[in-house]
């Protein structure tokens, strides 16, 4: 059951071309962001959808195949993990992001 305490499956599309870094280490990185859509009915009986964006880091071979198959607007299946971590801006300013590290990827559509 260790495997199920954080665990995150989304099916959506990609938002942009993914951003690949090569490591000075020589490790790939890949990063890209996904939408995910959810559609119901409001109180009024018309169809509200809501888009969440979600923010997908992926290293070595998974890095490679992002960098090779996939693109902007393709549809993917993502398992991973939820991954919080704090970087400090050039103005000095602290932000924080919540990411999803890819353990899995599904590449699905045309």
């Amino acid at each position: 059951m260790n495997s199920l305490r954080n665990k995150v499956q989304l099916i959506g599309n990609l938002g942009n071309d993914p951003e690949i870094i090569m490591l000075e280490n020589g490790n790939k990185l890949a990063k890209f962001s996904i939408a995910t859509n959810e559609s119901y009915k409001n109180s009024k009986g018309e169809k509200v959808t809501d888009t969440q964006w979600h923010n997908i880091v992926a290293w070595g071979k998974l890095a490679e195949i992002t960098e090779d198959f996939l693109s902007k607007g393709k549809e993917v299946m993502i398992e991973g993990k939820l991954m919080n971590r704090s970087y400090e801006t050039n103005e000095g300013e602290k932000r924080y992001i919540t990411e999803i590290k890819c353990n899995e990827l599904l590449m699905l559509g045309k």
